[in-house]
């Protein structure tokens, strides 16, 4: 769908990628950069794994091709004033994820901020052009995902919901390769906040906020879906403050 819509318009679409992260995180000789786990300790008490995968498997590899398509890939020095100017997609809902670059080469612009768009605004565009089925740019095994993502790569790709819940029982000791290493995880890992199996998560659970969105427009739904946005852009992953706004069943605590 990219290509049909950026073709046209003499866009090219460039596809750049550190990997696969969930058989990264199974392989022992693989250097795997933590994915934010939930974690149900031995005593009892939920925790959550540190988050490097949006650093290593998103911007990390960005970063790369922004200094090959300027001409300087690294370790080469990029002279001062030449530099790439980057769009990002974050809307007025989520204007405080807005940042600066931080690297001299790439320089951000906000062009929904811009323009003042909402989520919801960006929805009805979409829709008006026939485009309403366009999804939320998210891995698909994120445990930052709540039950209405959950649900719907269960219920509309069967065998995308069978490779997560694969992942989520793959996964339960922690990766491999700190395993390997000695450094065994000391409690379960897990995929759904709920700290249980993903193939018996509660993620059939409707959440008062989704209810309410539901209630204002079909339209507007996703913009509260949870509570919070799903999915989670390169530069604008959703972080651990966001996810420990709600409870295990994706209740507002």
């Amino acid at each position: 769908m990219k290509e049909e819509i950026a073709e046209p318009a003499g866009i090219p679409v460039i596809r750049v990628s550190a990997g696969n992260i969930r058989d990264d995180a199974l392989n022992p000789d693989h250097r795997f950069a933590s994915m934010p786990l939930h974690i149900l300790n031995q005593d009892g008490r939920p925790g959550m794994t540190r988050r490097q995968c949006t650093g290593e498997y998103k911007v990390k590899p960005i970063k790369q091709k922004v200094r090959e398509l300027l001409g300087y890939p690294y370790p080469a020095r990029i002279p001062k004033g030449v530099f790439a100017e980057q769009w990002v997609g974050i809307s007025t809902d989520e204007f405080h994820r807005a940042k600066d670059a931080d690297v001299k080469y790439m320089r951000n612009r906000h062009p929904l901020l811009d323009m003042s768009w909402s989520r919801a605004d960006c929805v009805r565009y979409l829709t008006s052009l026939g485009l309403a089925d366009t999804p939320k740019s998210s891995c698909l095994g994120c445990p930052f995902h709540g039950n209405a993502q959950w649900r719907h790569i269960r219920d509309t790709s069967p065998s995308e919901w069978a490779d997560v819940v694969e992942f989520d029982s793959a996964i339960r000791q922690g990766n491999a390769r700190a395993n390997a290493s000695g450094s065994r995880l000391l409690g379960e890992a897990f995929l759904h906040r709920s700290r249980v199996p993903l193939s018996e998560a509660p993620i059939d659970h409707v959440t008062a906020a989704e209810r309410a969105a539901q209630r204002i427009s079909a339209d507007e739904a996703d913009v509260l879906e949870n509570g919070v946005e799903d999915g989670c852009s390169p530069w604008a992953c959703r972080g651990d403050a966001d996810a420990l706004k709600q409870d295990d069943f994706g209740l507002a605590k």
